[in-house]
């Protein structure tokens, strides 16, 4: 098993691209998710401000991206054949600084001073303060423009460094996004990679009323990219996805990955409140145990 070089936050194991999906592995992605859900909790609840929702839908995702997939190093960021992850869905950027901490990118006691003043973990990810963060999330949309261009350039150098991006399924009702999907098409740039966190949630109401984008499959595939469809709370098939996705040569790939806005919280799962919701001390509590509970339930 060939694993990057990295500086670990904690003794958990990390893995490194090219592992086999061993079931330890699926395990430990599985706890990891569940207990980096219960991270995001607290650092919400704390500072009384941020997005649990869509926090939640990709915990498996991100563990798998960043424990698993992506070639990196954590001790030294600025690596310049280092694959490039574009979070698109910024708000929900306190996953993300979860799991940069524990890969190695910065301490873990960082974590709750997110959204505090002066603090490097803003509400938005900001790559100029964050170690681990490749771009700026805030107006939403950009992901796959901005990938489809580091993927060019990629090319363009010689370089084997793949550009993964992570997008809302609310993203897709901005038109910047499908210009984004023909860059990439056109240049047939099979080393960039797209995941849709697809919760069918947004802030304000379901994406079927909002602006509904079914049949999301057919119209990526119109684009000539490459589509597959997964359960995006399976870490096993998240895996093999991801595996699968460099197989793929002369165009890009998007993996719409079905997930559950809140996932791992009852009261939680498929609401629009909990988009940008802030539990109270009795949600807080029953919301920690039940993460805890399930986090539990992966440990060998």
């Amino acid at each position: 098993m060939t694993a990057s070089s990295t500086v670990q936050a904690s003794p958990a194991r990390v893995y490194g691209y090219g592992a086999a999906h061993t079931a330890e592995m699926i395990a430990d992605l599985s706890r990891r998710a569940y207990e980096y859900r219960a991270q995001v909790l607290r650092m919400v609840y704390g500072r009384i401000s941020g997005h649990i929702g869509g926090a939640f839908s990709i915990a498996e995702i991100l563990a798998c991206l960043c424990f698993h997939q992506l070639r990196i190093d954590p001790a030294n960021p600025g690596w310049s054949d280092r694959d490039r992850m574009v979070f698109s869905k910024g708000h929900a950027c306190a996953m993300l600084y979860t799991c940069l901490a524990h890969r190695g990118y910065f301490s873990v006691s960082e974590l709750p001073t997110f959204r505090g003043i002066n603090s490097r973990l803003q509400g938005h990810p900001e790559p100029q303060k964050t170690p681990g963060v490749e771009v700026a999330a805030g107006p939403l949309g950009h992901g796959v423009a901005i990938a489809s261009g580091m993927a060019l350039a990629a090319r363009m150098d010689g370089s084997r460094r793949r550009i993964y991006a992570v997008l809302g399924d609310g993203e897709l009702n901005s038109g910047v996004i499908w210009e984004g999907v023909m860059v990439g098409a056109k240049f047939a740039l099979d080393n960039l990679k797209v995941i849709v966190d697809y919760n069918g949630v947004q802030q304000t109401g379901t994406t079927g009323q909002v602006m509904p984008t079914e049949p999301i499959a057919d119209k990526w595939a119109a684009f000539n990219w490459h589509v597959m469809e997964i359960h995006g709370h399976n870490v096993a098939e998240i895996l093999a996805a991801l595996d699968l996705a460099d197989e793929i040569h002369g165009r890009p790939t998007v993996m719409i990955a079905h997930t559950t806005k809140g996932k791992g919280v009852s009261f939680m799962e498929n609401q629009p409140a909990w988009h940008g919701g802030i539990p109270n001390d009795e949600q807080f509590r029953d919301a920690l145990a039940q993460l805890e509970e399930r986090a539990g339930e992966w440990r060998l």
